[in-house]
Parts: C-alpha cells; structure tokens; sequence
C-alpha cells in the first residue's frame, strides 16, 4: 500500500473519532478505520480493566463470528491469558522501547512476536481466520488497551510493515479516545450539580423534553416530583453555608436512594434547596411510593425540616400533556401546595378530584413570569 493511501486511511480514521458524539460510536470509528486502512475483514478494540484483571472488549466490527456481537455485554478475557499487555510490553516500555505491534498467525507467531501467542492461535483457528495484528493502545503513558485487526484463512498475511503501520494507528486511536475523554468530562459537568453530583436543571430540562415527546408520540407515562428542601436558610443563617452544603449533599444521597427505587429515574438538584426526580415509563403509583419514602427519610435528617414534596404524572387526571412546561408547571404548584400545606407527605396533582386545587393553581398561573416560584403568595 502506498505511503498517500495510509496518509489518507490515517487521517479517515481521525476524522471518524473526531466526528463521534459518544465513546461507542468513538470506539466503532476506531475498529472501522482501522479495519479498513489495513485491509483486515474483522477489527476489536478492547480495554483492560486492571481492577478486574481482564480485556474486556469494546466492540467488533466487520465480519463477525458466531457469538461476537458489535457491542458485547460480557466479551472479556482473563489477562493472564493474553499477558502481552502486562509483561512483555511493560518490560520493553521500560527499557526505553516503545509499545510496538505484532502480527500472529494461526500456523503460530510471526511479524514482532512478543513470545506469548498460544491463546491467540487457537482463537484464530476457532474463529476461522488466518492472522492478526495487535498494537496496544497507551493512554496517559499508561496501557489502555489493544487494537486488533485481523484477516480471514487463506488471505495474504500481515507483515512487519502492517504490524509497524498498526502501532501508528494504535497512537492515532489513543488520541482519539483522549478527546473522547475530555468531551465526555466536559459533558459530565455541563449536566451535573457540582454539590451534589446529582444531574442539574440543563440535564433534567433535555430529558423531559424527550419524555414528553415520548408520551405524545408513544402514550408512556412521565412522572415528575419536584422537592424544596425546608430549614435550609436557617441552617445557613444560624450555622453557616458550609453546614448547608452538607444538609444539602445528605439530601441529595437520600434522594438518589429513593430514586433507586424507580428504575431508571433521573434524580436532580434544580438549584438552591430544590430538588426533583424524573421517571418515564412507570406507574404514577410507584413514583408516589417513592416520593412519600423520600419525606420519611427527610424528616429523618439531622438539621433539616423535611421537605414539600409535589408530584405530577401523565398517569393521573391532570388533562394533557403537550409540553414539559406544562408538567413541570403541574409539579411545582403541587410542592407549593405541599409547603403551604406543611404537608408531611408528597401533594399528588389530579388526586383531589373533578375541581382539584393543584391543577387549578398551575392551569391559572401564567408561566411568563418564569417557571419557579411564581406560586409564592397564592392562596393554596
């Protein structure tokens, strides 16, 4: 192959984990950009999991064999069986070397053996092909993982140039991962409450916008409970804000365990003391058992002064749905109805009723004024 054509597969392979969104479709690009600049019939890119002493893998393109699915839950090897990635490389990395690929064969090693090739022959002749190339990926001046590419029985086989042209691929590839990295970090704190860890409004606002689309395209069920945490100017006037940091992050974990108790629910802080949990795809009564759970755990806490817990669910008579908004509305006047109400125990919107009071309140609130407290001061 000449050098302008890998130049170019160098530079596809690049843009493909450049243009990735998520570390599958990163991880996809790497296999597939590989694969092809190689010109393998089967690539995986695989991680190793030193706390648990295996390669697990990541994803299979190309030509799979029976059993290897694209993105597999459980495809992991014992490290011991391919020691590669722990002794030879780490003893030439040591010595000043680099992390160099080699090419094995199913006849036995070839091209750069590191030595240690018995578990890669058999799987080669298991899975009906000829020969592969592996090149560790480092990350961090640290093993990563390994890329592999292979080729079917009867194919020419891999050479030393392929083996030296998959390490440069491999450090294409770790460079690749290394942005997927910072993108996902920089993802993480866009969504996430620094104080808590919880999610934070901007994530809730994305997921109930499609959960509502959800439920006027497909008729699922979103639920949405929205908490104000009480005593917590007090506890910062009287103790400090650091005590309320505190009494605001030992809520937090006890939202997140009343939260477990409805698969698949967001938990979040919205700001200051309020709090809320998302859930789609439930039965209202189950976020109800969750949010009544999460006032007896509040009232438990040192300091605070419980919560005022509202809950709003497509899968009561609220009336439709045709807008976050809306929900997000019907919830709200159910937690400011709960805290006029010192209720010890979650306001449920549409429960009270053909005339009831919560979906009254947000039907007659205008939500020009903004969508937090513009309840404060209404009867309830």
């Amino acid at each position: 192959m000449g050098e302008d054509n890998r130049l170019a597969d160098v530079v596809t392979l690049a843009q493909g984990m450049a243009a990735a969104h998520t570390p599958r479709e990163s991880w996809r690009a790497a296999a597939l950009g590989a694969c092809r600049a190689l010109d393998g019939s089967f690539a995986a890119l695989s991680v190793w999991e030193r706390e648990l002493g295996r390669l697990r893998v990541l994803v299979n393109v190309g030509e799979r064999a029976p059993g290897e699915e694209e993105f597999p839950e459980a495809e992991s090897y014992p490290v011991h069986q391919f020691p590669e990635i722990t002794e030879f490389l780490h003893e030439r990395w040591a010595g000043g070397g680099g992390p160099n690929a080699w090419v094995e064969t199913a006849e036995g090693p070839a091209a750069g053996t590191p030595g240690y090739f018995h578990q890669r022959v058999a799987a080669l002749r298991r899975r009906g092909r000829g020969c592969c190339v592996v090149a560790p990926v480092v990350l961090h001046g640290r093993a990563w993982g390994e890329l592999y590419v292979a080729r079917p029985a009867g194919a020419p086989l891999f050479g030393r140039g392929d083996a030296d042209f998959a390490t440069v691929l491999a450090a294409v590839v770790a460079a690749g991962l290394a942005q997927t990295e910072r993108l996902e970090e920089a993802r993480r704190l866009a969504f996430t409450d620094a104080l808590t860890g919880l999610a934070n409004r901007r994530a809730v606002d994305v997921r109930l916008e499609e959960a509502v689309e959800r439920h006027r395209a497909e008729g699922v069920v979103v639920s949405l409970v929205v908490c104000d945490l009480n005593g917590l100017k007090r506890v910062n006037d009287t103790l400090g804000h650091a005590v309320g940091d505190r009494l605001l992050e030992r809520f937090g974990s006890v939202l997140s365990l009343c939260g477990a108790m409805v698969p698949g629910a967001l938990v979040a802080r919205l700001g200051g003391d309020e709090f809320c949990l998302l859930a789609v795809g439930r039965p209202a009564d189950d976020v109800v058992k969750a949010a009544d759970e999460l006032c007896r755990r509040a009232a438990e806490l040192e300091l605070g002064e419980g919560v005022a817990c509202g809950v709003a669910s497509t899968g009561d008579p609220i009336g439709p749905v045709r807008s976050a908004r809306r929900l997000f509305r019907l919830a709200d006047a159910a937690q400011y109805r709960a805290k006029a109400l010192r209720a010890e125990r979650p306001v449920v919107a549409g429960r009270e009723g053909p005339d009831d009071p919560v979906v009254r309140l947000a039907d007659e609130a205008s939500p020009a004024h903004g969508e937090r407290r513009r309840f404060r001061g209404r009867e309830p």
